[in-house]
């Protein structure tokens, strides 16, 4: 049995031991790595309960070479066998996490013998939002930022994913890992609102989940950026005065 949420998001850089960019000309953007030269470098993750209480948000194996953060993140999952809740992360998060495993010899037991979890049209043990809302490729696919923004959210702050390379080369992973955790905590507003969208959660039921999340996000510091730009109204359906 299922226990809980947990939304996930990555943040990666190319392996270059497997993967050799090619040559571009000037001015030219290369082209998005594959799956096996993704080198995870931050799994963050926001844990809810079976009802959406907010439990915990942090970094999976936080200090760890990647090898002590997919080794972690299989244990948990293994463990507490919760729903995975991603924003496209059957076309990116849990390929590269399995190709990784695949590498470094890690078991990702739960992802091949619990059939749920590779199922594409079962919300049961991965629920990926993106592909959810494009009807599973009947529509066009939209990006978490559009998303956010539609329920009052305010997307991609500062950061956006072609920028994480440069600054983990620098040396900024911190800004890293809280680019990456406010992706998830604006996931997990995507997956409450879905739910209210299908009615599986009334409004009074959304807004109290939505409500318990805000505080808990606005009571971490690391989300202080994100809070700051968060269209309350709009996010908690507040009713017209």
């Amino acid at each position: 049995m299922k226990r809980g949420f947990l939304i996930l998001d990555l943040e990666t850089v190319p392996d270059r031991d497997v993967y050799t960019p090619p040559e571009v000309k000037a001015g030219e953007e290369r082209p998005f790595p594959p799956p096996y030269a993704h080198r995870p470098i931050v799994i963050g993750v926001l844990w809810l309960d079976d009802d959406y209480t907010f439990k915990r948000l942090g970094v999976v194996g936080d200090g760890k070479d990647e090898t002590g953060m997919l080794a972690d993140f299989a244990a948990f999952v293994e463990r507490e066998r919760p729903h995975l809740v991603t924003y496209n992360g059957r076309g990116f998060d849990l390929p590269v996490i399995a190709l990784r495993c695949l590498r470094h010899g890690i078991p990702l037991q739960f992802y091949y013998q619990d059939r749920d979890y590779r199922h594409r049209y079962s919300e049961s043990g991965h629920f990926d939002l993106c592909d959810f809302l494009a009807d599973h490729g009947a529509a066009r696919p939209m990006g978490l930022d559009a998303i956010a923004r539609v329920i009052g959210l305010p997307g991609k702050i500062g950061v956006d994913g072609s920028q994480v390379e440069g600054l983990y080369n620098a040396g900024h992973l911190e800004t890293i890992k809280n680019y990456c955790l406010s992706d998830v905590a604006q996931t997990a507003f995507v997956l409450l609102r879905v739910r209210l969208l299908q009615g599986q959660l009334a409004p009074d039921a959304y807004r109290a989940a939505a409500s318990g999340l805000l505080t808990a996000i606005e009571a971490d510091g690391r989300l202080a950026d994100l809070c700051r730009k968060i269209d309350r109204e709009r996010l908690l359906l507040a009713p017209a005065p």
